[in-house]
This record gives structure tokens, C-alpha cells and sequence, in this order.
């Protein structure tokens, strides 16, 4: 039994929580003296958590804007109570969208819908994140950032401040109508794109976003892979509706590998426009990998995935491979990772390079196939190929009120800058009460 704090998903008070292992299942339990008990599924099967756990030194901060007030996590900022340096710094660029999805943990296009920050609020919070150690790894998200006609201003801004990672993270319907559009951003230096992906079928796009979606979803594709944008899909998974459908969307990409460079898998949370209570079909790390190597015919397998080194150990899972036409995936070695249980500043800076050098778009053809010295040509030819050969497989699975672990937040290297410049942990970011109040976005409720 672990000792934990959580939140009341009534009030949003912080409470006692305990882990309590029960078979091979780990539940939260927590209760609050005004509302009662709660218990959820936090963990199952194999990998078993004690195995995947590894113990991880805390990083300092270089740079901590808040101070300690009410206590985590009402005072992010960051505080002195964090523990770990940013990795992706997510900037929402506007509120609008060109869909109305019912799992939108960001209440895209819902009622609240501000006006888009101009370049100058976007350069402030550039700035702000070089005062906090950056630059870091920039995600420019929203609501769709996509309908702003000047994001490759955004994008170049960014560059012109010494952000070398810069990813889009999109639905991608406007770039299977707009090359020049795709085109400008990846002049301004856009870098990867992030694309919503949940599935094989126009079934699952109807369910989760309301339409048939696929054929677009497969013309963005080709239109990126024209124009060497590296591009990694994100399903959202939610139980009943497209779970089973994991190994088909790892093959989709292999099929448009190298353009693809990995599947990025994001269970579904319970907050945002999905607020129903979870039960035992929460999708869990483990139960996800298991699933992945059931639904690839052992083509990935459990031991093939690893802990991350940057946030903590209960949020993400990842697995690096080579990939080949005939050859299907093999497992890097252990060496090979994007990070390790170490000094977690450590862990995210190595965690930034990592994503920089494996999610971006690469040239297909090796500019060194002229050279007249062979062995140099030979030497490039096998550097080329363990670069755009490369493929990852990840998933984040990201905390709501039911599962809240303050250990976890403290832990976050995924920060949102809020319209004020603060940084915020993502989940407490996104964060949502049984009632809809939150800690942060749309400005503090609790």
C-alpha cells in the first residue's frame, strides 16, 4: 500500500490517496470528508508496475516564476514544488475549430471561444520559456491551430528565437485542400506534424468526431510526405470504439513509412467533453502494450516497450524500432532509448533531442549518392537509412480528477503557457471537476 494525494472530484481539495494492489490490479483509493469514497484503476497485468517503476532523481528548475502559496498544484507556474524542467511546451494559439469532437479535453469551439493572441502575446511567451532555460520542444496546438492564416508567421517567429523543434498539432483537414499553406509552414521551419488519427475506419472517425474523416486523413498524409514533413499519428483511444483497432493503425504507418515516423497512442481522459466516470474499461499502459503486441502478431512485443526517464513512470510508455520493407520492426537496443532513469533534467534534455531527431521529416533520397569516395558514400547511405528507418511506437496516458497523482504532476515535462505566460502541467492544465470547474484553463474556478 502507497501513500499518494489526490483531488475530490467534487470539490477539487486535495485528499489522502492510497494505492491498493488487489491481484495483478492497482487501484486509487482516496476519500474526502465532504463527498465520500472513490476508487479506480490505475494499473493491470504485465508489465507489472513494480517492474516498470524505476527510481529517478529530481531535477532542479534553472528558473521558478510562482511561489509556494495554497500548494501543488494551485500555484503552478512552475513552483519550487516542481520537479522536472519543461520538454514540449504546448502554446494554444487559438480557440476556434473546424470540428466539434465529443473527447476534446480542450472545449474547443464550445462557448468560451476568445479571441486568437496576436504575434506579440506569442512572442512574449517565446520569451517567457527562454527565461525558464529554454528553448525547449514547441507544440503549437488549440482548439485547430491551422485556422490561423499567419501560423507560419507563428512558426517562423519561433525559429528566429532559437526553437529548433517546432510541431504542428492538427486535425490536418486544411492541409488535403492547401499545399502552398503546408508549404509555408514548412518554410517558416515548422518541423513535424502531430496528426489526429484514431483509426482504420469511417466508423470510428463518426463516433469520436463526427463525420468520415479517413480519405482526408490520408490525402494530409501524402501531401506532408511530398513535402518531407516527418508526421506522427495520434489516436485517441476510447474503450468499445477503436481499442481493437491498434495493430491496424500501426500497419497504415508502416505502409507510409518513412513519411510516418511513429504512432503516438492517447487513451482517453475523462475530463473536457468527456466527463463520465471511469470504470474498470479504462485503458491502462499495460493493458494498451499488451494489446499492441496481441493485435501485431508478436511483431512488437511487451519487452519491446520501456518507462519514460522523463515524466513519470505511471504516464508513458515508448518503444523505438528500425523498420524495413520485408523485415517488419525490430527492437532497438536498450542503448538506443530516448531517455533512462537518471537526473531528471538529464532525462528531459535527452528527451528533447530524441524527439527532435527521430520525429522530423527527412530527405528520402541521400544527398551524398554522387560522391565519388564510396566508402564516405557508404558511410552516409547507412547514416541516411538509420534515420528515416527509424519508428516509434509511445502513448501518454494522461491523468483526470479520478486518477489524479500529485507525485505525477510534479513529475510533468509537458507544460502549457497560459494566456498569462504561466506554465502549467498539462493534465492540471486540462484538468476538470464533476461539474465542469477547473484549475486553470479558461482562467482558475476552484
Amino acid at each position: 500500500m502507497t501513500t499518494k494525494v489526490s483531488l475530490c472530484p467534487h470539490c477539487l481539495t486535495r485528499i489522502p490517496a492510497i494505492h491498493v494492489a488487489e491481484g495483478d490490479k492497482i487501484y486509487l483509493e482516496k476519500i474526502c470528508a465532504q463527498h465520500g469514497n472513490f476508487r479506480v484503476l490505475l494499473w493491470e497485468g504485465a508489465p507489472s508496475l513494480t517492474a516498470w517503476t524505476k527510481p529517478k532523481i529530481s531535477g532542479k528548475l534553472k528558473t521558478r516564476f510562482t511561489k509556494v502559496n495554497r500548494g501543488c498544484p494551485f500555484d503552478c507556474g512552475l513552483c519550487s514544488d516542481h520537479r522536472q524542467e519543461t520538454c514540449t511546451a504546448l502554446l494554444e494559439v487559438t480557440r476556434r475549430c473546424n470540428l466539434n469532437c465529443c473527447v476534446c479535453f480542450a472545449d474547443a469551439g464550445g462557448p468560451i471561444n476568445n479571441e486568437d493572441p496576436d504575434l506579440a502575446v506569442i512572442r512574449g511567451w517565446y520569451e517567457k520559456l527562454l527565461a525558464a532555460g529554454g528553448p525547449y520542444n514547441i507544440q503549437l496546438s488549440g482548439g485547430e491551430p491551422t485556422i490561423r492564416d499567419d501560423l507560419p508567421e507563428i512558426v517562423a517567429l519561433g525559429k528566429a528565437m532559437g526553437f529548433n523543434f517546432i510541431q504542428i498539432n492538427t486535425n490536418g483537414l486544411r492541409f488535403t485542400r492547401e499545399t502552398d499553406y503546408l508549404k509555408k509552414l514548412r518554410d517558416a521551419g515548422a518541423t513535424s506534424v502531430f496528426l489526429q488519427f484514431d483509426g482504420t475506419n469511417d466508423g470510428i472517425y463518426r463516433q469520436l468526431r463526427g463525420r468520415s474523416l479517413l480519405q482526408d486523413k490520408i490525402r494530409a498524409i501524402e501531401n506532408c510526405g511530398d513535402l518531407n514533413m516527418g508526421v506522427i499519428l495520434v489516436p485517441t483511444l476510447v474503450p468499445g470504439v477503436n481499442l481493437d483497432n491498434v495493430g491496424e493503425i500501426i500497419r497504415l504507418a508502416l505502409r507510409y513509412q518513412p513519411v510516418i515516423r511513429g504512432v503516438h497512442f492517447q487513451p482517453v481522459s475523462y475530463f473536457g467533453r468527456y466527463p463520465q466516470v471511469p470504470g474498470e474499461e479504462r485503458i491502462t499502459i499495460p493493458r494498451l502494450i499488451r494489446e499492441i503486441a496481441v493485435q501485431t502478431e508478436d511483431m512488437v512485443k511487451i519487452q519491446d516497450f520501456r518507462p519514460p526517464g522523463c515524466e513519470n513512470a505511471m504516464c508513458s510508455f515508448h518503444g523505438n524500432f528500425t523498420f524495413q520493407s520485408g523485415e517488419g520492426l525490430r527492437a532497438r537496443p536498450a542503448t538506443d532509448t530516448c531517455c533512462s532513469s537518471e537526473n531528471a533534467a538529464n532525462g528531459a534534455q535527452k528527451n528533447r533531442n530524441f524527439v527532435a531527431r527521430t520525429w522530423s521529416g527527412r530527405q528520402l533520397n541521400n544527398p551524398f549518392r554522387q560522391s565519388k569516395d564510396q566508402v564516405a558514400d557508404s558511410w552516409n547511405e547507412l547514416i541516411n537509412k538509420l534515420l528515416t528507418h527509424s519508428f516509434t511506437i509511445s502513448g501518454m496516458a494522461f491523468q483526470d480528477v479520478w486518477n489524479f497523482d500529485l507525485d505525477r504532476i510534479r513529475d510533468c515535462c509537458i507544460h502549457v503557457v497560459n494566456p498569462e505566460g504561466r506554465l502549467i502541467p498539462f493534465c492540471a492544465y486540462n484538468l476538470t471537476g464533476i461539474r465542469g470547474q477547473s484549475l486553470y484553463r479558461n482562467g482558475r474556478k476552484v
